[in-house]
This record gives structure tokens, sequence and C-alpha cells, in this order.
């Protein structure tokens, strides 16, 4: 069985963004006319001032329309393919959408990255404006803007680093958008004018009430005006996940590349490669998976593992780990590394199962869940973080411990749903229904300007 090449990947990444791009375009008609859903919100508050929003939907217009001629910052304490960053674009897309003017200040030391020049290139191609994250005109467009969203824990840097004595005057329009879900993020430096911003904004119930308790027992300060947001699919994502041609033609030239069959079944796990996300307990659950399939003397297809989100260039100590377990194992010809990218519908379109397996707390959202569910993919996931908001156990997927006490439990599923075709395709349309319910664009977009009404209304 042919080897996973993954220069053959980059040299083919040219083709499969065209590909993804003429189908986004050849179904947009389509799903502009599919019919818009009705569903109604509700809005909880506490007494530890947790707001709470479930899934809405807008009538006519976007709900961000009110943010027309807002001038917004943007500060995110990186550029990059991970997460947090991708998230406050696409938000920095959507409020240029109903014409916004939006800047974006990028907190970290300058670099000579070719990720870095394509993404602020990408938001200058949509009227998004790029400063340098020092500097007077910096300082000027804090001031002037009638709202600061911070990104990330550890953008509160910024803050004292660049606005010095003009802090306080920003605080009062300040929306911190936090992601993270790990104990390191807790630290005065970063979150100590947390209690003072107009409010914060966060990805899961789960996560917000992590934040609440952490800061309160290990800072001694308290949460702001607290809002969970929960994400949702882009239309970009959804017109291929819908697009059956599209499917099928990005299913047969993945797996073609891949060197499998197209009755092979692929179990895939899309992360940035690092141990809180799980790859190297994924792996020992893949290969305890192919012992009980031939211990059991199950007639099966082969099963083969991917991991997609390596940095061929980094050659980091744990991904030198992973690969040396798939040499000791001997399955090189049924693991697959896939070098970290922007573009992951062509992988989804190929596998059969996503593994969601961040380790301790879990995700604090985790976006590749719902994209999996909308191609209508099962998820195994840890029963942790944001994925328990997500993934509806025996429903849309299969829950299992996070640490390694998960790994034989995840080695089960993963034989169960092999030899299941019927109960994949089952949970993945559920899956589907369940996005199509709760974890679109318009959804998420209707959640976000309830958020920013009350912020600018705060400010």
């Amino acid at each position: 069985m042919a080897k996973h090449s993954v220069r053959w990947i980059a040299s083919q990444k040219t083709w499969l963004l065209r590909l993804v791009l003429v189908f986004t375009v050849s179904t947009a008609l389509v799903f502009l006319m599919r019919t818009s859903f009705d569903l109604c919100d509700r809005h909880f508050k506490d007494n530890e001032s947790l707001s709470r929003l479930t899934a809405q939907t807008p009538s006519n217009g976007s709900p961000l329309d009110f943010m027309k001629s807002k001038l917004v910052l943007m500060v995110s304490h990186e550029l990059s393919l991970s997460g947090g960053p991708l998230l406050m674009m696409e938000l920095a897309f959507l409020l240029r959408g109903v014409g916004a003017n939006v800047v974006w200040i990028t907190n970290q030391k300058a670099v000579e990255d070719e990720v870095v020049y394509s993404l602020e290139h990408k938001m200058l191609r949509r009227g998004v404006q790029v400063f340098s994250a020092k500097g007077q005109e910096a300082i000027d467009t804090a001031l002037k803007a009638d709202l600061v969203i911070l990104n990330t824990a550890v953008a509160g840097k910024w803050l004292d680093a660049v606005l010095k004595e003009d802090v306080p005057r920003v605080l009062p329009k300040v929306l911190w958008w936090i992601h993270e879900m790990r104990g390191h993020y807790f630290k005065l430096e970063y979150v100590k004018h947390l209690p003072f911003v107009a409010g914060a904004m966060i990805d899961s119930h789960v996560t917000a009430e992590y934040w609440k308790n952490r800061t309160h027992e290990r800072l001694g300060i308290k949460m702001p005006q607290t809002y969970v947001v929960h994400l949702g699919n882009s239309k970009e994502l959804m017109n291929v996940a819908e697009d059956n041609v599209a499917k099928q033609i990005l299913r047969e030239h993945v797996r073609e590349s891949l060197g499998v069959r197209n009755d092979d079944i692929l179990f895939a796990i899309i992360n940035s490669v690092s141990r809180g996300k799980g790859q190297d307990l994924f792996l020992r659950a893949f290969y305890q998976s192919l012992q009980l399939i031939q211990e059991r003397k199950l007639q099966l297809p082969s099963l083969h593992a991917v991991v997609v989100g390596s940095d061929m260039n980094a050659q980091t100590k744990f991904e030198t780990e992973l690969r040396n377990f798939v040499k000791e194992k001997n399955i090189q010809n049924y693991v697959h590394f896939i070098n970290k990218t922007l573009t992951v519908a062509p992988y989804l379109a190929a596998i059969d199962v996503l593994v969601q397996n961040s380790q301790a707390r879990g995700e604090c959202f985790g976006r590749i869940t719902i994209e999996a569910m909308a191609f209508q993919l099962p998820v195994l996931g840890t029963a942790a973080g944001g994925t328990t908001e997500i993934v509806v156990n025996g429903s849309t997927g299969l829950l299992h411990p996070a640490g390694k006490e998960g790994v034989a439990p995840l080695a089960e599923n993963m034989v169960k749903l092999a030899k299941d075709a019927q109960n994949r395709l089952m949970l993945g349309k559920k899956g589907y229904e369940r996005v199509r319910e709760r974890f679109m664009e318009q959804h998420m977009a209707q959640r976000i300007a309830f958020v920013l009404k009350e912020v600018l209304q705060r400010a």
C-alpha cells in the first residue's frame, strides 16, 4: 500500500483550494435558497453574571447591521493558523461585511513568516486595516474606537505595554474574547484588567465556569459580565459540506494521494500537533484497535489513522515521539501525517470518523468538531470541555475519558464504528442536523450581535 507523501500534498494545495472555491461558488445559490430557521433565543443571567445564549437566527439582513460605520480595534496575541486568530479574522470579515471599520493589531514580534504574510494580505483584501502593535497610531485607534476586542488572555499584555496611562480610558469599551482552558494562562500580568472591561466572551459554558472559579480562587479577582457564545460554521464550509459532487471528488482525490482504497476506513485527528491535543493517545488507541480486530478475527476493510496538523519544519520532540511510535509498531502503511493547513474541507470529505482527543480540560469549544459534523461525520471525542456541549453521546458521536484511561475505550469505539457502517451513517446524520439547528454562521452572528449591543451600551 502506498505511503502518504507530504510533498505531494504541498504540491496539490493550490489545486485543492481552487476546487473548493469552484464548488463554493457553484453551491452558493442553492445555499441562499435554503429555508431559514425560525429558532427562539433564550438569554439567562445568574447571580454570577454569566449570560448564556442559545441558538438564534436572524430574520432579514444581518444581525450585525447596527455595527455599520463603527470603528472596531482587534488585538490578537498572534497571527497564525491556530483557532483563536482564525476566529477573530472571521469576526473581522463579518463586521466588514456590514460596513464596520476594522483595524487589526498583532501583539507579537515581527517575523518573516509566510503564514503571517498570507493572512495579513487576506485581511487587507477584505478591507481590514493592519497596524503595528506599538506606536501612536495604535494608541490613537484604541482611544477613538467604539469597541476594542482583545483575543485570548495573552493579548492582555498589550494594554500596559502600549496604552500605559491611557489604559483606564480604554477598558470600559473592551470586550475580551477568551478561548484558553490551560492553567498557565491565569497570570495577573495577563488578566489583571479583566474585572474592569465591559465584558468577556467565552466559547463554552464549561470554560466560562472554569474561568469564573479559577480567577477567584487563584488570583482573587472577579470576572466581568460574561457571555457564552457557541461558534458556527462559515457559509463557505457549509457550501462544500452540502455539495455531494464536490465531496466525492475531494474524497477520491485525497484518498488516492494517501494510497488508500475507497472502502478503507479513515479515522482522523485534525489539530495542531501538541501533547494537549492528544495525538499520542490517539495513535495508541488506533494501534490497540488494530490488535482488537486481529484478536477477534473480524473481517473488516483496512483501518487508517490520519494526523492533520503536523509541522514538518519544526521537528518538535513530541512529533518525533509520534513518528517513532509508528515505526516501532510497524504501522507506517496505516498512519498518515499531513502538514498543518487552513483548508480542512478536503480531509473532512475524505475521512469516515473524526477523533477530537484534546486532553486535560479538553477544548474550549473545538471548531473542527462542528465542521466534521457538517460533513456528516461521527465524532469520537473526549468527555471534557466544549466537546460535551457539541457531541451528544450515542446520538452524534461517542465520548471517552481524557488521559491514558481513555485509550482503551477509544480503541473500542473505533472498532465499534469500523464494523457498523449504518451506525456511522446514523451518527453522522444526527450530527449534521444538530449543526443546522445550532452551529451555523447565522447562529454565531446573532449571538455575537447580542453581546456587542450590550457591550456598546455599557461603553
